[in-house]
């Protein structure tokens, strides 16, 4: 397996970790009656599912993005100034208009 596949499925793993604690923080402390709903309803497991599913795509995609971003080769300095070479100031004529 490739290098860029396997930090996706890792990337994807972890997302969904992520997912699933988040879903079940939801549930466990109630946030805006979901709780309630997921666990007071005969299909709230669809529900719960669909929860995990949806915020793990979301999750995945964002481990996934902050991963290869992380993958730059940064090769230049950070910080300070660039040298832009040697500063001429130039005169430039400015003729206004006149208005009719």
């Amino acid at each position: 397996m490739t290098q860029l596949v396997s930090l996706y499925v890792r990337s994807v793993a972890t997302g969904f970790a992520v997912a699933a604690v988040f879903a079940a923080g939801l549930v466990w402390f109630d946030v805006a009656g979901i709780g309630h709903l997921i666990l007071g309803s005969d299909i709230g497991w669809v529900a719960a599912a669909m929860l995990v599913v949806f915020n793990g795509i979301v999750f995945s995609a964002v481990q996934f993005a902050i991963a290869v971003m992380g993958l730059a080769d940064d090769d230049a300095p950070r910080g300070g100034q660039r040298d832009h070479g040697e500063m001429i100031p130039i005169r430039v004529e400015v003729v206004a208009k006149k208005r009719r």
